[in-house]
């Protein structure tokens, strides 16, 4: 992290600097008709540039550049096809009446930046991929409803299934909680997993832009990808910085030394609002900000401490705070524009006064410091955020406030994250469990389904589900919701399923955000979907 004792006109050379480099073209000849630099800020740098191996939303965004879906969205969130030809429906056959069996017609001609032709091939081996228990794969929740698959011909794909499952088209290869991007056989089949294979630091897709120089702790420069299957990409090439600092991107924002600030922090939301010549996007997600209460833990494995944990945290107040009205006090994790949202369900009031007599009939009295006991220990517990983020910095010393007055003890430990955020075999903060609360957000996909977060199997390495809270009513209706292809009946079963994570507590949602992003007056046709900014990057403009 750049030292803060450094001014900002320093900051601003530093960042001149990183903005010399310009990216090579791509196979050596220049973009016909492209031009100009996109500069990007991101706050952490990548551990991976493999689409598979992806565990947070930078790595998926700066994959999402060099690689292409099955089925991606529009900024509207309407599916629409990537890789290939259409969406299938059972309307249009490709999905079959039962439900069971989904049908790719693959797009013809699209070639690997190495130019080798993508085919079915490919797609069968990046499920592969996904499934294969060696490789460090943040989830497979969809992926393992695939009984077998079929490969009629180079551009068609056939996924037969073990059971209904309405989400498939939105998960496997689509705009999911894990969007997985199509990977090439030809350069990872020969190895028996991809953790560590020079592929990572050195990718080939099919995407509209092609990795040309990773410069570790500093920035990557990708080139247009003249060939791409959409379009000639219209910017000839972009530079990814990485700046953990949120002063030094403020400052390289009024330098006008950046066009896209990516996913600023609410924090940043008021400052980004008085820049000349910047605009803030705020783009509705699935999206949600919570602490995550690790319900395996002692202590926290009891609903009454959940429940007090919960109706200690004033959200209104928060919200107000620190984001200055750019996200929404949550009542569930699925958000208002979120069309399985339940809007009878409102945010958990701020109640102290019972948050204390909860933990009192859960055993816990004031010791002598004022930190609840049961006789034999302290109510005391690790809180954790990734420190690059700055306002899950001051929600941090807020919540540490919140518990103190009820009477927890929460002792703050920061991550960088790289390793919050690390997959179950990288020994990832979140994926193995090493927290009592973290505060951390959730970025889901254009479907509802959450079950990759709340069910018993989902625990990792099994999934996502950080909070270890495992509930067999849930279980079952959510087993019910992703076999229910109608929507108005997976609607109804959301509901039941919201309503049952409120009353258990699982963890104490915050907020629901609108994702910031700060754009330069010159960036132009940025219309990120509900899950991705990239996926129309050929059309950008700078």
């Amino acid at each position: 992290m750049f030292n803060r004792i450094v001014g900002a006109l320093a900051c601003a050379a530093m960042l001149a600097a990183c903005a010399s480099n310009a990216p090579e073209s791509t196979s050596g000849t220049a973009a016909t008709g492209a031009s100009g630099t996109l500069r990007i800020g991101v706050q952490d740098g990548p551990n991976t540039l493999n689409p598979l191996l992806s565990a947070n939303t930078t790595e998926s965004m700066i994959a999402r550049l060099s690689f292409d879906l099955l089925v991606t969205a529009d900024e509207t969130g309407k599916p629409v096809p990537d890789l290939a030809e259409t969406v299938p429906t059972q309307e249009n056959g490709g999905i079959s009446a039962d439900g069971l069996t989904i049908t790719y017609k693959l797009r013809k001609g699209v070639k690997w930046h190495d130019g080798e032709p993508f085919t079915s091939k490919d797609v069968k081996f990046s499920y592969d991929a996904v499934m294969n228990t060696k490789n460090n794969i943040a989830s497979r929740v969809g992926y393992e409803k695939v009984r077998s698959i079929d490969l009629p011909d180079d551009s068609t794909i056939v996924f037969h299934l073990r059971e209904k499952f309405a989400p498939f088209v939105d998960t496997v290869f689509g705009e999911s909680d894990d969007p997985y991007c199509i990977v090439p056989a030809h350069l990872l089949a020969k190895y028996a997993d991809i953790n560590t294979v020079p592929f990572n630091s050195e990718p080939i897709g099919t995407g509209p832009f092609r990795v040309v120089k990773w410069v570790r702790g500093d920035h990557i420069e990708l080139a247009a990808n003249d060939g791409y299957f959409q379009g000639q990409p219209k910017i000839h090439a972009i530079t990814v910085r990485f700046i953990p600092s949120e002063n030094t991107e403020i400052n390289g924002l009024r330098a006008h030394e950046i066009d896209w600030l990516f996913q600023a922090s609410p924090n940043l939301y008021r400052t980004i609002k008085t820049i000349d010549g910047i605009t803030p996007v705020l783009v509705s997600l699935n999206q949600i900000e919570r602490i995550q209460i690790n319900n395996k833990r002692p202590g926290l494995s009891d609903l009454r401490v959940r429940q007090a944990i919960n109706l200690a945290i004033d959200r209104n107040a928060m919200v107000a705070k620190f984001t200055d009205g750019s996200a929404i006090s949550a009542s569930q994790d699925l958000p208002p524009s979120m069309w399985a949202h339940d809007g009878s369900l409102k945010p958990a009031a701020y109640d102290p006064m019972k948050a204390k007599a909860l933990l009192a009939a859960a055993g816990y009295r004031p010791g002598p410091d004022g930190i609840a006991t049961n006789g034999t220990t302290k109510l005391s517990l690790v809180l954790v955020y990734n420190q690059s983020n700055a306002t899950r910095q001051q929600l941090a010393v807020q919540v540490q406030a919140y518990l103190k007055a009820i009477g927890i003890d929460a002792q703050i430990k920061t991550y960088p994250s790289s390793l919050a955020f690390a997959p179950f075999g990288m020994g990832g903060i979140y994926q193995t469990g090493k927290f009592d609360l973290n505060i951390s957000g959730w970025v889901a996909g254009l479907d509802p389904d959450n079950h990759s977060q709340y069910t018993c199997a989902a625990v990792p390495p099994g999934g996502n589900n950080y909070d270890r809270f495992c509930n067999a009513a849930v279980d079952k209706t959510e087993a019910l919701a992703i076999a229910t292809y109608p929507r108005a009946e997976r609607k109804k079963l959301y509901a039941t399923i919201e309503r049952a994570l409120s009353e258990n507590v699982p963890e104490a949602w915050i907020w629901n955000p609108r994702q910031i992003h700060a754009i330069g007056k010159n960036f132009k046709n940025f219309k990120p979907n509900p899950v991705s900014e990239p996926w129309n990057a050929w059309q950008w403009e700078i």
